[in-house]
């Protein structure tokens, strides 16, 4: 059974710091590690992509520069890495991750079959 279990979600100030962190259970082969994040009233949009293969990561507009997507040595637990945190990046932020053995769309949630529960993420003004 695949399970994804996200934790590192909080409360923080504007200009504060997070690391979000996503273990990975009952998945041997696997191509694309991803974040998403929704807000409320909004879509769910992806913010980082990683794979695991290449190495190559893909990023929003928005995060470049402040996010940075990471895995343990043991490629089984994605991290991310929030800095300079706004208000805006309030949301429920999601990890996924996609089995397919094809060329995918790395933020695009279509393209990722396994998901986390989602671990809330709140900054405050």
């Amino acid at each position: 059974q695949v399970q994804l279990v996200e934790s590192g979600g909080d409360s923080v100030p504007a200009g504060g710091s997070l690391r979000l962190s996503c273990k990975a259970s009952g998945l041997t082969v696997y191509y694309w590690m991803g974040w998403f994040r929704q807000a409320p009233g909004k879509e769910r949009e992806g913010i980082a992509g990683f794979n695991r293969i290449s190495g190559n990561t893909d990023y929003i507009n928005s995060v470049k520069g402040r996010f940075t997507i990471s895995h343990d040595n043991d490629e089984t637990t994605v991290h991310l890495q929030m800095n300079s945190l706004k208000p805006e990046d309030t949301a429920v932020y999601y990890c996924a991750y996609s089995t397919y053995d094809r060329p995918i769309r790395p933020l695009s949630h279509q393209d990722y079959n396994y998901w986390g529960q989602g671990t809330q993420v709140t900054v405050s003004s």
